[in-house]
């Protein structure tokens, strides 16, 4: 992701200042030459990346997953040190998109208990988190329109208030998810398939773009306009 970032980011005739490929510490040199930072780092990583860059007064664009226990800590600290934060599980637009006709689609099938949703997402085997973060997004939308659906788990479930994410880890799929409504008598389906990792590259580039001379705390819908 990195490399893919870097590429657009000079192709749209922006400057890189500073690269890491690593956690960044008060120690760290450079950062602060930054108009903006694009985090695609590790999950063990990310919380504390962002909370180094709003010290040096760098608004955050990031795109790690696995973090958001810190969530939290990091919206208050965005507050307190006036920073600007844009955070997604995906930055691809197709699938932002498609988190959008989530809701609606959940909206329309709520009154359907005929119809039980679940989960696909396919991923390279190098993907460290499981389910995915996009994937947790949709079920996150789901469960807020579909009210028969009290949690989401990453297992095959008969239990009516589960709603199943199956994840599968192969070769290099940078990635495709399905959201599925089944019933007796048909099956209705929702795909984004990502052909490669430019989309998600541009889409944080664009990202970042927009994000410059703010301040708070956003998501994609934000910069989407939903």
């Amino acid at each position: 992701m990195g490399k893919e970032i870097e590429e657009i980011a000079i192709s749209r005739g922006h400057e890189i200042v500073f690269k890491a490929s690593e956690a960044i510490t008060s120690s760290t040199i450079g950062l602060e030459a930054a108009d903006v930072a694009i985090e695609f780092s590790q999950p063990h990583a990310a919380a504390d990346n962002i909370l180094e860059c709003f010290k040096r007064n760098v608004p955050v664009v990031v795109g790690t997953t696995g973090w958001y226990g810190r969530l939290n800590e990091v919206k208050d600290a965005s507050r307190e040190l006036n920073g600007a934060l844009l955070y997604s599980t995906n930055f691809s637009i197709g699938v932002n998109i498609v988190f959008h006709i989530n809701e609606i689609l959940g909206k329309l099938m709520n009154e359907l208990d005929e119809y039980d949703p679940s989960i696909l997402e396919i991923h390279h085997i190098h993907k460290l988190d499981k389910p995915s973060g996009t994937a947790i997004t949709m079920a996150e939308g789901i469960l807020s329109t579909v009210s028969r659906k009290k949690a989401w788990i990453n297992e095959p479930s008969d239990a009516t208030e589960h709603l199943t994410i199956l994840s599968e880890r192969t070769d290099e799929v940078p990635g495709t998810h399905t959201i599925s409504y089944e019933s007796s008598v048909d099956k209705i389906e929702l795909t984004h398939i990502a052909k490669n990792r430019k989309g998600f590259a541009l889409g944080a580039v664009k990202g970042a773009e927009w994000l410059f001379g703010k301040t708070g705390t956003y998501s994609m819908r934000d910069f989407l306009k939903f």
